[in-house]
């Protein structure tokens, strides 16, 4: 997904970045939000699978005019080997990567990524990625169903779901059996929690009053609002103060702009070295910025933050939400 002539795309000069300048805080970092990495059965899947809905994000992130087409063509050239990409994710000391199938085939009548693509991988390589599935929501408890398989019987982790991309709000009570097995199964759910780039959904779907509805009404869920409930991150850091089982991820950002003055990210900054440093998330989401993963995580590194709240942040916090179940 990143443009031909960008210096940070995945395969060019090992795609690690390097570590000049960052402190020196233990270097380690669980990535928990990737969530699509370019080995050649994920790429060939998206490339003909891209949901026609997501168009705008190609214009958002890749400066072109939104091209479906244009982007099946480019995507196949993005592949990299398993190999590559193990050692792309240790060169950059990022010991586990959040991965995850979107299903939401009654909404836009594509499953941009399938969660046996995602088995797959994880399959291949045992504790290096955090397999989370995507669920058809619509399909009521045929999806159920179908997630809970996954976590009992191919070590899925958790559950993403897109509001933007289901055209439901997180609170519509068509979500609250998936809920309610997360809850059972005691896995964290991901929930889209930010503006989109589509031009077919509003950004309303993914405002912090939904996730305050749904963590009111099951207050054993363990929800991490993806994207930080950006541009509301005032609310968002709220609602992670309120609820003891709510967290924010930090990824699909450019870590530079965190600490930019106006950007609106003051509030993180502010409650997330403190109050809430324990329910931050590092996270990259590196394939849709264009830029590796190892820059993505030298950016992080250098925001005004003391090390032993880095540390939470980078990967700390993700090990205890995780729990023991995550191989070290």
């Amino acid at each position: 997904m990143a443009r031909a002539d960008d210096p940070g795309v995945p395969a060019a000069a090992g795609a690690a970045g390097s570590m000049n300048g960052a402190r020196e805080v233990e270097r380690r970092a669980i990535d928990m939000w990737a969530p699509i990495v370019p080995v050649p059965d994920v790429m060939q899947h998206v490339a003909h699978h891209f949901p026609r809905e997501m168009a705008g994000y190609l214009r958002v992130f890749y400066k072109r005019e939104p091209d479906v087409a244009e982007f099946a063509r480019a995507a196949e050239g993005m592949q990299m080997s398993d190999e590559d990409l193990v050692a792309v994710l240790d060169a950059a000391g990022i010991e586990r990567t959040l991965i995850t199938g979107f299903d939401e085939w009654s909404s836009v009548h594509e499953t941009f990524i399938p969660n046996d693509v995602v088995a797959a991988l994880a399959e291949r390589h045992p504790g290096r990625f955090i397999p989370f599935a995507g669920a058809d929501v619509l399909k009521g408890m045929d999806a159920v169903r179908g997630f809970e398989d996954l976590v009992r019987h191919r070590d899925f982790r958790g559950l993403s779901v897109r509001p933007f991309m289901v055209g439901l709000p997180a609170d519509d009570r068509r979500y609250y059996p998936l809920y309610a097995k997360c809850v059972e199964l005691d896995v964290p759910v991901s929930i889209h929690s930010s503006a989109n780039w589509t031009t077919v959904s509003v950004n309303d779907l993914g405002h912090p009053r939904h996730i305050d509805v749904v963590a009111a009404d099951f207050p054993e869920l363990k929800l991490i609002m993806s994207h930080a409930g950006y541009p509301w991150v005032l609310e968002a850091c709220l609602l992670a103060w309120k609820y003891p089982h709510v967290y924010l991820e930090l990824a699909a950002h450019r870590p530079r702009y965190l600490a930019a003055p106006g950007t609106g990210w003051e509030p993180l900054l502010r409650f997330g070295t403190t109050t809430i440093k324990e329910k931050v998330l590092f996270g990259t989401g590196w394939f849709l910025l264009g830029r590796p993963p190892g820059q993505v995580l030298d950016e992080f590194r250098e925001l005004p933050v003391p090390d032993d709240v880095m540390e939470m942040w980078l990967w700390r916090n993700a090990e205890a939400l995780l729990g023991a179940g995550v191989p070290a």
